[in-house]
């Protein structure tokens, strides 16, 4: 990392900073190089791991069982490191629907489990799969995907240099993250509006409001339960720094059509929340707004 550069506690998820609409970037299996700035750009080590890894992913058949990923004892580490600090700040700042389900596929906190287990998991409650992607995709082909109810998924791990951060989504926040949530029936059928109102859309500039309005709800969402404000966003969720900082964010009550044309940093722990006044509230609010696009 650069040295006058300070690292977030855990992820920031920058899946949906632009919405390119180019025939040409619509590839599921594109992949992002590590920049000289990534915690693993420096270790070959690493390096030959993930792009074993991606080939994972750049051969996978949509509907097979998915392969597993090799993991080593220090990865799996790393996932421990990450469920030591997000053990307390899901009991303190999750919503219930998440430790609901959260509790329902039961992970094992001593090593990252295999895609393919946990999308067997996430399927047999809600109709959701996960399957393999070797990096980040375009906006346009993530969302559509939920139409179908496929989540796209890394699998490979953050550098063990910087176990509570990471550049990029990983499997840590894919799983931990959005995985969870989608083995929410309430949660899966907002991911599908999602999706199918992606596939009505054709300009660039609307998919953009599309992009920014699940990263105020899906990605950084919150909402106010029994008087306090709680995280149903996935990537404050699997951020045991963005759950702690999320309190010191300005709260701006829910108002989606505002959220649209809204500016965020992703580089950046979140200065401007939206939050729902109830689960009901933002679910309601959602499915509306999405069926009206």
């Amino acid at each position: 990392m650069t040295k006058n550069k300070p690292l977030l506690l855990d992820h920031v998820d920058n899946r949906m900073v632009t919405a390119n609409d180019g025939d040409d970037m619509l590839d599921r299996q594109a992949l992002v190089k590590l920049d000289p700035d990534h915690p693993g750009f420096r270790d070959p080590e690493y390096r030959e791991r993930r792009n074993h890894i991606a080939q994972i992913a750049m051969t996978y058949k949509a509907g097979a069982p998915i392969p597993p990923a090799p993991y080593t004892a220090q990865e799996h580490w790393v996932w421990q490191t990450i469920w030591q600090a997000l053990g307390p700040a899901h009991r303190a700042h999750a919503c219930a629907e998440y430790l609901d389900c959260l509790r329902r596929l039961a992970f094992d906190t001593k090593s990252i489990p295999q895609l393919d287990e946990v999308s067997q998991k996430v399927e047999a409650i809600s109709g959701f799969r996960l399957e393999p992607v070797a990096g980040l995709v375009e906006p346009r082909v993530f969302l559509e995907s939920l139409a179908n109810g496929v989540f796209l998924c890394t699998q490979y791990i953050r550098h063990h240099s910087t176990p509570l951060y990471t550049p990029e989504p990983d499997v840590a926040h894919e799983i931990i993250g959005h995985a969870v949530t989608l083995a929410s029936k309430r949660f899966a059928d907002i991911n599908r509006l999602f999706g199918e109102a992606v596939r009505r859309t054709k300009q660039a500039n609307d998919l953009d409001r599309l992009a920014r309005v699940y990263w105020f709800t899906i990605e950084f969402g919150v909402l106010r339960e029994d008087g306090r404000v709680k995280a149903y966003g996935t990537g404050l969720l699997s951020s045991a720094g963005e759950l702690e900082e999320m309190h010191k964010a300005e709260l701006r009550p829910l108002d989606i059509e505002a959220a649209s044309r809204h500016d965020y940093d992703p580089t950046h722990y979140q200065s401007i929340l939206f939050c729902a006044d109830s689960f009901e509230q933002m679910e309601s609010g959602l499915r509306d707004f999405l069926l009206r696009w």
